[in-house]
């Protein structure tokens, strides 16, 4: 069964950005509990800035899983990723996205992987750019294995990569690996922007969607844009997706009301409520 989650953002320097909740972590537990939700999604901004004894307390007051933690405040906040010509600061970011998921795997949650994939540019080439990107993934989804989770990888859109923008470019780079300990997360704002037939592409990853992103078109919470979530919602059941669908979304109008709408959303979708 696909279970519910809610993005918290800790991440000063990415205010403005779409996630729900912003900077109170008990509050925003509180209120995740408050609505239905299952899970939380975390963005911290670093792999040390959040004590984890002081997390797995607030988790188990509210009776929430970590669903995943993100990776992204290594980009945003020291402009690193995986494909950087520089060999020490590329060798940085792989240190950094490999905290992570150190801080994450004893909750039982993957670190996801988005923008520190990085991008192409004058001093790294395509081939060479993708190159990084695979070595780094085979180390640090190893890496991930000892917490008997999965290194979660997301495509997005060509606006904020040139690297690995549509779920069938994810499955090239993925499925060649020795490792198949990486999954894929299906994000549903740059599958819009992207993909031909969202629900066509989450099938053809069968086997490798590790995660999803719960989100509209406009990546406002869902059913604010005009994403159909019929033939995903359909589409996921068909490839037994049984772990979250995580809002990754504008806090639109505010925090608390677009919490309020994705569980709607989601138990209308997911739960078969409302039809």
């Amino acid at each position: 069964m696909i279970r519910s989650s809610v993005t918290i953002s800790l991440v000063e320097e990415a205010r403005g950005g779409p996630f729900v909740f912003w900077h109170d972590l008990p509050a925003a537990c509180q209120s995740a509990k408050s609505l239905g939700f299952d899970a939380v999604e975390v963005f911290p901004p670093a792999p040390d800035a959040v004590d984890p004894h002081f997390l797995r307390q607030l988790l188990n007051d509210n009776g929430l899983a970590l669903a995943a933690v993100g990776t992204g405040a290594g980009w945003v906040r020291q402009k690193l990723h995986l494909c950087l010509g520089d060999a020490a600061r590329r060798a940085r970011a792989r240190d950094y996205i490999r905290a992570i998921i150190d801080f994450a795997g004893p909750f039982g949650a993957p670190a996801i992987i988005g923008s520190m994939q990085g991008r192409s540019g004058d001093d790294v080439d395509q081939a060479t750019a993708l190159r990084f990107v695979s070595e780094a993934l085979e180390e640090l989804g190893e890496h991930a294995r000892q917490y008997a989770v999965p290194l979660i990888f997301e495509p997005i859109n060509r606006y904020e990569t040139n690297l690995i923008n549509t779920i069938a470019a994810g499955i090239k780079l993925v499925e060649p690996l020795s490792t198949k300990n990486v999954k894929l997360l299906p994000d549903l704002f740059h599958m819009n922007i992207e993909e031909v037939d969202s629900a066509t592409a989450i099938r053809q990853a069968a086997g490798l969607v590790g995660h999803v992103h719960f989100v509209d078109s406009n990546r406002r919470p869902a059913g604010l844009g005009h994403i159909d979530y019929r033939p995903i919602a359909s589409a996921l059941a068909s490839i037994g997706y049984d772990r979250f669908a995580s809002a990754e979304a504008l806090p639109y109008p505010d925090p608390e009301s677009a919490a309020r709408q994705t569980i709607h959303a989601f138990r209308k979708y997911f739960r078969d409520e409302g039809k």
